[in-house]
């Protein structure tokens, strides 16, 4: 099941390869997320002393009269990946340029995962490429409804 899905990141992205991950969360973050109050909606991923962290992401409180007063919806959460992902992930960033964006927050099992796309950013020319070639599907397919 899909919990929050990032809607720009195929526009401005164009993904070459994905990671899952797991998430370091609090209980009621758990909960937050499976009632649907998580956002991934400029949200980035970023390898800081070796560990990689969910930065941007906005999980909204469960019950906000019982969340404690220390939480913040907007904190940086730590990833679960093996040293090898890490160790690839940063060879990746720093030789490559390439990006880490989430992707989408899941379930497996009783587990809440991220997807990470490792990216590299589009330019305006092909965004424009993207939003013709939809424009093209989409006429198209209101000529086949009309008839």
């Amino acid at each position: 099941m899909e919990y929050a899905a990032n809607p720009r990141a195929g526009f401005d992205y164009e993904i070459l390869e994905t990671v899952e991950a797991g998430l370091v969360l609090k209980g009621f973050e758990v909960k937050a997320i499976r009632d649907g109050k998580a956002s991934l909606r400029g949200a980035y991923v970023k390898i800081i002393s070796d560990k990689p962290m969910l930065i941007g992401a906005h999980i909204a409180p469960y019950q906000p009269g019982n969340t404690p007063e220390t939480y913040d919806p907007d904190a940086s959460r730590p990833l679960l990946l093996s040293k090898r992902e890490i160790n690839g992930l940063i060879g990746l960033t720093k030789e490559r340029g390439l990006t880490l964006i989430p992707l989408k927050l899941y379930a497996k099992g009783r587990r809440v995962k991220l997807s990470v796309g490792i990216a590299k950013g589009k330019k305006k020319y092909d965004k424009r490429e993207a939003i013709k070639k939809k424009d093209v599907a989409r006429s198209k397919q209101r000529g086949m409804s009309e008839d």
